[in-house]
């Protein structure tokens, strides 16, 4: 056996076996005891295959003649095509990989009386303890074996079929579904071949790769818009540079979770078709409507590329977001109202300055509701065109009719804008009121804080003037305009504090400040710049 003291690759250890009390070896044949035989033999070993394996050799009392462990590298050889002793012909035939045999084999199947130089002398028994490492034959291609699981570690990433691989690694990925898990089995001559790769893979070895694909995309992809839930109703779908809120969940093609809104309980906010966000998302969330659900899935060129995130994203990773559309708007939007409900007859309609009381129920475009007069049994109180709500509010108010309801959207900078109301309106969010007017009262003419609803009397100072003292106190201005109002004579204008709306009138007739109004500063409106909120 010439070629068993030659050099070979190491590929495993061994513990020595012990085979002084083996049986008696008949001189015809050779004698195999299996010492350790896997659970699984996917393949045996037959004439023609190559093999790898360790060895010891030893003669009948223990005494080793030979052995591959002691340099380091394995055996390998053809079965069956006489490069080896008969007996080891023999004894490797039906072996599997990692089983061990031990083999006694006779004189007539080993060196005869010829023996082999110093080292084996004529007519010796030989015994070999035999682990095999590797088998294939020259015919094999691929073997793919493929079942299901899931895990993930860090990645290979490269092209397929474009020679990036090993031939065999090269075809046994084709054909993989995402999640996918395959055994592959490849022979030198589609792995590393008769060199290895100089460090881990010895020669002439075949490889088995255990591969889970994680996930996959061409250059050529765009985005893939799936899992559709779109409102029965949508009048408006998003348009490049609207502004759009809405929650996500962020996952790898894989499953693997990264990332997602609803667990920082706040909207993501962004304009779309601007760039403000990645590339694919840019495109998914455009032609949505208010309320859909989506999943849009995105290869890496248009997520995070090559580099990844380079913490929760790997590099190259395909991204899948499961979206919700909470709202959206343009800056360009105005205040936008329906009628509901109109009264057959309407005699006066709102304008500015009119007083008005109103309930309304308040939500979120995706029917979060904020809040609702309705609950607290007393309407909101205002006074039109004096800043008292949100300017949306204002606009959506005008020209109502006493019993009239409408559905109002506001968008947010028509609202409370980015920062919203804490606790309560969300920042950028598009608001709806379903509104009722119950009452009005007709306010002054703009610029009028009081009016006469007849002549004003010729000698209106001395009226005031009741000690007749030359000059008007303020308890005297007072008392005469309240009056003037009891008597339906004059008119605040409604929704203000009427003590508040008198000072001001005093403090504009005090010239002087002196806090008496004389004769020379009494003045009424009509004499005074329109600016003036006077007699």
């Amino acid at each position: 056996m010439a070629q068993c003291v030659q050099g070979m690759v190491y590929l495993s250890v061994l513990v020595a076996f012990a085979a002084c009390d083996a049986p008696p070896v008949p001189l015809d044949d050779i004698a195999i005891e299996k010492t350790f035989v896997p659970e699984q033999c996917v393949r045996a070993v037959k004439d023609g295959d190559y093999v790898r394996y360790h060895y010891i050799g030893t003669f009948p009392d223990g005494k080793k003649f030979d052995s591959s462990y002691d340099r380091g590298s394995t055996y390998n050889v053809f079965v069956g095509k006489k490069q080896l002793i008969k007996g080891m012909d023999k004894a490797l035939v039906g072996m599997c990989v990692n089983e061990r045999r031990l083999v006694k084999i006779p004189p007539d199947l080993a060196y005869g009386k010829q023996g082999y130089g110093d080292i084996i002398p004529p007519d010796s028994i030989l015994h070999f303890d035999v682990l095999l490492l590797d088998v294939w034959n020259p015919e094999d291609g691929v073997q793919i074996n493929t079942y299901h699981t899931h895990t993930r570690m860090r990645t290979y990433d490269t092209y397929v079929g474009i020679g990036w691989l090993i031939a065999g690694m090269d075809q046994g990925l084709l054909g993989m579904c995402v999640g996918e898990r395959r055994i592959i089995t490849m022979p030198p001559s589609l792995g590393y071949g008769e060199n290895g790769d100089g460090s881990d893979i010895p020669g002439q070895a075949s490889l088995v790769f255990d591969v889970v694909l994680l996930d996959l995309h061409n250059p050529r992809d765009g985005i893939v818009v799936t899992n559709q839930e779109v409102p029965e109703s949508c009048t408006r779908k998003t348009v490049s540079g609207d502004f759009v809120r809405y929650h996500y969940n962020g996952s790898l093609l894989d499953g693997t979770f990264f990332d997602s809104s609803y667990s920082r309980n706040h909207t993501y906010d962004t304009y779309v078709g601007r760039g403000y966000v990645i590339a694919g998302m840019d495109e998914g969330l455009i032609g949505v409507c208010v309320g859909e659900k989506r999943t849009i899935t995105i290869p890496p060129h248009l997520a995070y590329g090559e580099e990844g995130t380079g913490s929760k994203i790997p590099g190259s990773a395909v991204l899948v977001f499961d979206v919700h559309i909470i709202d959206f708007h343009n800056p360009s939007d105005n205040a936008e109202f329906s009628v509901t409900y109109k009264p057959d007859e309407c005699k006066k309609q709102t304008k500015k300055g009119d007083y008005i009381k109103y309930h309304y129920n308040a939500s979120l475009m995706d029917g979060t509701v904020i809040d609702s007069t309705y609950n607290y049994e007393k309407t909101y109180n205002i006074v039109l065109g004096a800043n008292q709500v949100v300017p949306g509010m204002e606009d959506g108010l005008l020209d109502m009719c006493v019993g009239e309801r409408r559905h109002l959207v506001i968008p947010p900078h028509l609202g409370y804008g980015e920062r919203g109301v804490s606790g309560e309106v969300p920042g950028s969010a598009v608001l709806v009121f379903d509104i009722e007017l119950i009452d009005m009262e007709e306010g002054l003419p703009e610029g009028y804080m009081f009016i006469w609803n007849e002549d004003v009397s010729p000698d209106l100072f001395s009226d005031m003037d009741k000690d007749d003292n030359k000059q008007v106190e303020h308890s005297e201005f007072t008392d005469y305009i309240m009056r003037q109002v009891a008597e339906g004579k004059g008119r605040l204008a409604p929704g203000f504090d009427p003590y508040h709306i008198i000072d001001n009138m005093f403090s504009n007739q005090d010239r002087n400040g002196d806090g008496k109004i004389t004769e020379a500063e009494f003045k009424l409106k009509a004499d005074e710049s329109a600016a003036h909120d006077e007699l």
